[in-house]
């Protein structure tokens, strides 16, 4: 037999009356992956997230972790992995330290040197109360509890916002260390740069469903340019996207042969014209916007 996936998904479906749940959602995560999870924000990604760890209920589908099925080996699944959630959440009069020492406790391990040396890097004040800390040291503190004990499987949804760049930086390099330990991490991300600096493959969700899962690389990988033109402000052509306007000037992505642009071109008043790649937003962004 061959090892487990630390995730399998398969067709977990969630829906909350009219507003949008996930639909139909499958894809696998290897052992040790770093594997980015894409989408705006309400495409689907936390609702995704708490159905595989079992903090809701989904309507149809399964999920296992690490081998185990989330639902039947609830308890086990949780004490091998490390989530942060979105959003942290602590009780507001405890101390920093008290936090993070009360994380471990529930999990019955000591992990006082893993949360020094995590609290160290990220510059955590461990004797101020969470109810006097900012967003960003707040997810600091959040991140450790996630760390502390050095799980098999790291679970993070949007773990960089509210992080100043220096942090942002120091959580990744935290990450590589211990991915190249033998740790699996599971990054819900709507940055693209962080999903395409940090992640070997990725899923895109969209609107609940899952749009292509697939390397980092065959997603950056389009035919379409971004071209600019100087001169005009009007042009008929598909498929165009992402076309923005100003009085003598025309920017786009297009996706079509090049060779009926430049037919399209000919004989128009044309000051400059620029045809490069596109940047990673805006070929995510052809995921993002497509029906």
């Amino acid at each position: 037999m061959g090892v487990e996936k630390a995730i399998e998904i398969r067709s977990l479906t969630k829906t909350y009356g009219k507003n949008r749940g996930i639909n139909e959602v499958s894809f696998e995560v290897e052992r040790g992956e770093i594997f980015g999870f894409l989408g705006p924000n309400g495409a689907g990604k936390s609702t995704t997230i708490r159905c595989l760890l079992g903090l809701i209920k989904a309507d149809s589908g399964s999920a296992s972790i690490l081998g185990m099925d989330t639902v039947k080996s609830h308890k086990e699944v949780l004490r091998k992995i490390g989530y942060m959630p979105s959003e942290a959440m602590f009780y507001p009069s405890m101390k920093v330290s008290e936090v993070i020492k009360f994380a471990a406790d529930v999990r019955k391990m000591d992990c006082s040197q893993e949360a020094a040396k995590l609290c160290e890097r990220l510059k955590v004040d461990t004797k101020k109360r969470i109810d006097e800390l900012s967003l960003g040291n707040r997810k600091k503190v959040s991140i450790v509890c996630a760390m502390q004990h050095k799980p098999e499987l790291f679970i993070f949804d949007e773990p960089t916002s509210g992080l100043d760049p220096l942090m942002q930086a120091e959580f990744f390099a935290l990450i590589k260390e211990y991915n190249q330990q033998g740790a699996t991490c599971f990054l819900s991300s709507h940055v693209l740069s962080e999903v395409r600096k940090y992640c070997g493959r990725a899923a895109i969700i969209r609107e609940g469903r899952l749009v292509r899962v697939d390397s980092i690389e065959n997603l950056s990988h389009t035919n379409a340019k971004h071209v600019k033109i100087s001169g005009i402000n009007e042009l008929s052509l598909e498929p165009m996207a992402n076309v923005e306007r100003t009085e003598d000037s025309l920017e786009f992505v297009y996706s079509g042969n090049i060779n009926e642009l430049l037919s399209a071109l000919q004989g128009r008043s044309i000051k400059d014209l620029t045809i490069e790649e596109p940047s990673l937003e805006e070929i995510f962004m052809h995921y993002y916007d497509k029906e």
